[in-house]
């Protein structure tokens, strides 16, 4: 299972929409691994400026492979981290995640990142079964 609902969010989910703050606080608490790489990368770039902060570390095991792996591949919380953080997001391989400030000032380091190429030169025999 991807997150751990509450059964308090899960009965408001089943009567209607749910508040960004609380699908991103139960990402927050379900994914803690992925909450903490994306909230450290947000504050490197807020404090560092630049186009993009990246990490190019692998997780510690695959428990903490598997939760990056689903905060990245599920649109819904993926956009629930954009939207909180006020970043957009970028992932080559199971543990290169970047982001990207919102104003536009790193578009085209954001589409070099994302490229074809990038992704091709991002390959690693290390990484081959992530």
């Amino acid at each position: 299972m991807s997150l751990d609902v509450s059964p308090q969010l899960l009965a408001k989910a089943e009567q209607g929409p749910v508040d960004d703050a609380e699908f991103v606080d139960c990402v927050r608490t379900s994914l803690p691994y992925a909450w903490e790489m994306i909230s450290s990368l947000v504050a490197r770039l807020r404090a560092d400026g630049g186009p993009f902060a990246d990490n190019t570390t692998p997780p510690p095991s695959e428990r903490e492979r598997g939760q990056l792996l689903r905060a990245m591949a599920s649109d819904a919380i993926r956009g629930a981290l954009e939207r909180h953080f006020e970043v957009r997001l970028a992932f080559q391989n199971c543990h290169r995640v970047a982001v990207f400030p919102t104003d536009g000032a790193g578009e085209a380091v954001r589409e070099r990142f994302t490229s074809v190429r990038a992704q091709l030169l991002n390959q690693s025999p290390v990484l081959r079964d992530c």
